[in-house]
């Protein structure tokens, strides 16, 4: 890994391997994660890997055991499922919010976050649309104006990460997640707060087909 990067951006790139590593089943359940192996392997420090493993423990995705190495958290496909409704739930409440509250700023900040992923879509770059996907999210959450919702939803977004972008990797998803988002934001501009909470309710949530292929893609 390259040492031309800042130490907060390597740590968090780390991190996205790593997350994308236990998400796609590289890591298993139950597996342990040695720094030291972890650092020789990406021809880093221990520290930026100590910190990638932190990030990833806060999510929930591996579990800091002191004195030992960290372990990859088992999360069964029960769990998983419980955990995305819980977050369709959560990001529907932002929608319908955002669509009585968004400023101007916020307008902007949705659109630039929706063009970025329209880009991203086009050149079938699964990596830069997760990555400008968490931006339009984001976007959504901060236009609801609640930030106790908005803190709630970034933590759960955390420990669900790997699977959002595990998503993306499933037959066609990409460019239906664009078409959602197209729906999403229109809504939300036309100030349709019952129309935006259903439309993000049905992208989140992973249930029936969508959840089977999430499955067979771990």
């Amino acid at each position: 890994m390259s040492n031309g990067t800042t130490p907060s951006r390597r740590s968090e790139r780390l991190r996205e391997v790593i997350e994308e590593r236990i998400a796609t089943g590289v890591y298993e359940p139950g597996a342990q994660l040695d720094e030291t192996e972890l650092a020789t392997e990406f021809e880093v420090s221990r520290t930026p890997i100590r910190e990638a493993l932190m990030q990833l423990a806060f999510s929930g995705l591996i579990v800091m055991r002191p004195r030992r190495n960290a372990v990859v958290a088992e999360i069964g496909p029960h769990r998983l499922c419980e955990m995305f409704e819980v977050m369709a739930e959560l990001e529907a409440m932002c929608g319908r919010l955002a669509a009585r509250r968004m400023t101007d700023q916020d307008h902007q900040a949705l659109l630039a976050a929706h063009k970025s992923c329209q880009e991203a879509a086009e050149k079938e770059d699964p990596d830069a649309y997760y990555r400008m996907n968490e931006q339009f999210h984001l976007a959504l959450y901060m236009a609801s104006h609640n930030s106790f919702l908005i803190d709630e939803c970034k933590n759960l977004k955390r420990r669900l990460s790997a699977y959002r972008r595990l998503q993306l990797r499933v037959r066609d998803r990409m460019d239906t997640s664009y078409k959602e988002h197209s729906e999403i934001y229109m809504a939300i501009t036309i100030g349709d707060g019952d129309l935006a909470e259903k439309l993000l309710r049905n992208h989140v949530i992973v249930q029936g087909e969508r959840f089977a292929d999430l499955i067979a893609n771990m």
